[in-house]
């Protein structure tokens, strides 16, 4: 896919994400938390120059964006999941940000999560998985044979990030997820296909202790492992976009660091 634009359209640019990830292939408890958040353009003729691109919507992000000038700001987690009876504070002044300088929220989640070339798709690349095939939780493929500490600093290297891990074996299958996959349902389809390791974030000491013996797991931290999908989302946009709309991408870790 390759659109270049002389002048985009609010509209034009909502075809485009939804043809990158189709919101019917998001995860049933994602349903209405899936496209624009905040609509603060008004007219889908409105005139897009300026994206942000981001994981989360913090209030530097917003900062950034509004520094940037962003028309719109394309976020993976949304800013309003569950449903609200009173604003508070923080999201007071989150939001404030955003009104004030005009700039809608479009929310691209579980979505993303299962398109092609979406957050797991490019985890397996970052990582050179073969014969790789998607399931309910992430992707699974292979690795030429790597024993576990040798894969566990490749794993720390490539996502520029600190991690736990529990296992030591030789791993050559591996399954990876974005995000909080470590848990027991995910972990259960690791174990039925065999994998050798499986690569994710939130993982609890309970599943630890049960299923280490079955397998190398990783938690790489939840932003490190789907911050790289939404980088790549970013330049997929300037390439298919054309230089007439400006792409900014904002990182902004929120997550607790290791000394």
């Amino acid at each position: 896919m390759q659109t270049f634009f002389e002048i985009m359209k609010q509209e034009e640019l909502i075809t485009l994400l939804e043809q990158i990830a189709p919101p019917e292939i998001a995860d049933d408890f994602d349903n209405g938390r899936i496209g624009m958040i905040l609509d603060l353009l008004f007219t889908k003729n409105r005139e897009i120059n300026r994206i942000a691109v981001t994981l989360d919507v913090t209030d530097a992000v917003l900062q950034k964006a509004a520094d940037f000038k962003a028309d719109i700001l394309i976020c993976h987690h949304t800013p309003l999941f569950h449903p609200i009876m009173v604003i508070p504070d923080y999201l007071a002044k989150r939001l404030k940000i955003a009104f004030d300088n005009n700039i809608s929220i479009y929310a691209m989640h579980t979505n993303y999560d299962n398109a092609e070339g979406g957050i797991n798709t490019v985890l397996a690349d970052i990582f050179g998985l073969k014969e790789v095939v998607m399931t309910d939780f992430g992707v699974i493929g292979t690795v030429p044979p790597i024993e576990t500490n040798d894969f566990v600093k490749l794993v720390s290297e490539k996502l520029n990030a600190p991690l736990l891990y529990a296992g030591d074996k030789t791993i050559q299958k591996v399954m990876i997820c974005g995000g909080s996959c470590l848990n027991r349902h995910a972990l259960a389809i690791a174990k039925e296909n065999n994998v050798d390791a499986f690569l994710s974030s939130e993982l609890k000491h309970s599943d630890v202790l049960r299923e280490r013996g079955d397998m190398t797991i990783i938690d790489a931290g939840h932003y490190a492992t789907e911050n790289p999908g939404m980088k790549v989302l970013a330049e997929r946009l300037k390439k298919e976009i054309g230089d007439k709309v400006e792409v900014l991408f904002i990182d902004d870790n929120p997550e607790l660091k290791s000394i």
